[in-house]
């Protein structure tokens, strides 16, 4: 039968008149178990992380036995704020839910004490805190789950950035070179870091090194085609280098259409023909001796 706090259950009251007992019994399950992780969380700040979470409880079973409901919300929010810092500190999943999954035992302990001449009670009792315990426990994974992706999204995104360098090779001369797949989000990365480079250093040329990229077809070609016009537009002319053997070939066989970006077969090449386009150029001068 589900739990019905605010009529019948008797949880809220235990919990009201043995707070204190039972936050001991529970911090020494919990410093048993994997969820002590003292190298990520020290006994202090998982006590206070304990104190509210048996406060909370109690003043929102009192009236509601609903986990999404208003009265409720306290309740979410510290799981919520729980389970996010865990996810980003190392946790591991079953190490977040153990938080809550570790009160049953002084829980239930503490309901068998309590109502030990009324077996009935305590088998109610015991399935009201089951269903509750179950459902934040759960809870507290959902959120947890949510908030490892947010780091591994930010972590791929800070990888992607980390993987598209856009390097001063000389005064008015930016490089950029790709290494890997270059699909749409990472040609959204390319793009926004090679524009505001070229705002920061006012640079005319931008040579793009396709040296590391496996295999170019029509979309990795499109790609490179809107990165090139996105930089025109912001004064700066682009030279595509690291074209292969193999890459020019499939170029041809595939009809995509380069004609209208200088392209060099090495970053060499196209460094030189972009010293010429500012006027410069390198010249050799006798060794010098130490």
């Amino acid at each position: 039968m589900p739990m019905s706090p605010g009529r019948s259950s008797r949880i809220p009251q235990l919990l009201d008149r043995h707070e204190k007992d039972l936050l001991t019994a529970w911090m020494e399950r919990q410093l048993q178990s994997v969820a002590a992780r003292r190298d990520l969380l020290d006994d202090k700040e998982l006590r206070e992380q304990s104190r509210q979470f048996l406060r909370l409880v109690r003043e929102a079973a009192t009236t509601s036995d609903d986990i999404h409901g208003a009265e409720w919300a306290a309740v979410r929010d510290l799981l919520g704020s729980i389970s996010v810092s865990r996810a980003r500190q190392g946790f591991t999943p079953s190490e977040t839910a153990t938080f809550v999954f570790s009160l049953k035992e002084p829980v239930f302990a503490l309901l068998r004490q309590q109502l030990g001449s009324d077996a009935g009670a305590v088998a109610e009792e015991t399935w009201n805190a089951t269903v509750l315990l179950d459902r934040l426990g759960l809870y507290t994974t959902e959120i947890y789950q949510r908030g490892r992706e947010e780091v591994i999204s930010r972590q791929q995104q800070d990888m992607m950035e980390l993987s598209t360098p856009v390097v001063q090779l000389w005064e008015g001369i930016l490089g950029l070179p790709l290494i890997g797949t270059l699909d749409s989000a990472r040609t959204q990365v390319v793009m926004e870091n090679l524009l505001q480079r070229i705002v920061d250093t006012g640079a005319r040329i931008a040579i793009i090194d396709i040296t590391g990229v496996p295999t170019v077809d029509t979309l990795v070609a499109q790609h490179l085609l809107k990165t090139v016009a996105a930089a025109r537009l912001m004064g700066a002319d682009c030279i595509i280098s690291g074209i292969r053997p193999q890459i020019a070939q499939t170029v041809v066989h595939l009809g995509l259409d380069l004609t209208t970006v200088i392209t060099k077969s090495t970053l060499a090449d196209a460094f030189a023909v972009a010293l010429q386009r500012v006027g410069l150029a390198v010249v050799r001068s006798a060794p010098t001796r130490t």
